[in-house]
């Protein structure tokens, strides 16, 4: 069952990213079903986050997205090579994110295979949002795509975890956010292997 629009619109970006965790991740890309239950995400507070890319209310082309209503995807290239997975949440004009930095795959595990090059499968398999991303086909001709879509969507299934499962940590490579690069805004499952390092 897809999580219920009304989800995406908190303004708790922090406790949205944390309840992300143990909800399936799916794209349905050329006819091909790929997925699995999110592992690790980080959370992105909007204008006041030096580590978003909407700080200072900082609007361009290609973080308008972020500024729309909650419930849609936010896709980016990272280094010019890396596509990235962000979950907006909250209203409209108030740009929050969750990066969905790995998951535990679970179906379509060969046809994942075969977009990441891998000749069995490995915990980097979907570990990293790059890697996710590939791995589940995601480029940015979906940036902005609902997440009620039949092309991406969330599901709950009923996984949870408890506090003491979850990790909160600082993001990773966000240094240049001085302060706000200390916040605990990383989220994961413990001991799960498909989680990105570090994983302690």
């Amino acid at each position: 069952m897809k999580i219920p629009h009304s989800f995406y619109l908190s303004a708790d970006v922090v406790s949205v990213s944390k309840s992300l965790l143990g909800k399936y991740l799916f794209t349905c890309i050329n006819g091909l079903i790929t997925g699995g239950y999110i592992v690790e995400t980080e959370a992105y507070n909007g204008v006041i986050d030096r580590a978003s890319h909407a700080f200072g209310n900082r609007k361009t082309s290609r973080t308008q997205t972020m500024f729309m209503e909650g419930g849609i995807a936010y896709i980016y290239l990272c280094y010019g090579i890396h596509e990235m997975l962000n979950v907006v949440t909250s209203v409209e004009g108030q740009p929050h994110a969750v990066l969905i930095r790995a998951i535990e795959p679970v179906t379509g595990i060969d046809i994942m295979q075969a977009r990441r090059n891998m000749e069995r499968v490995q915990p980097n398999i979907t570990a990293g949002p790059g890697s996710l991303a590939k791995a589940l086909g995601i480029t940015r001709n979906l940036n902005g795509i609902s997440l009620q879509s039949d092309a991406l969507w969330i599901e709950d299934r009923g996984l949870s975890f408890t506090d003491e499962q979850i990790a909160a940590v600082p993001r990773i490579g966000v240094a240049y956010a001085g302060q706000d690069a200390l916040l605990k805004y990383r989220f994961y499952v413990k001991d799960n292997r498909y989680v990105s390092k570090p994983n302690k």
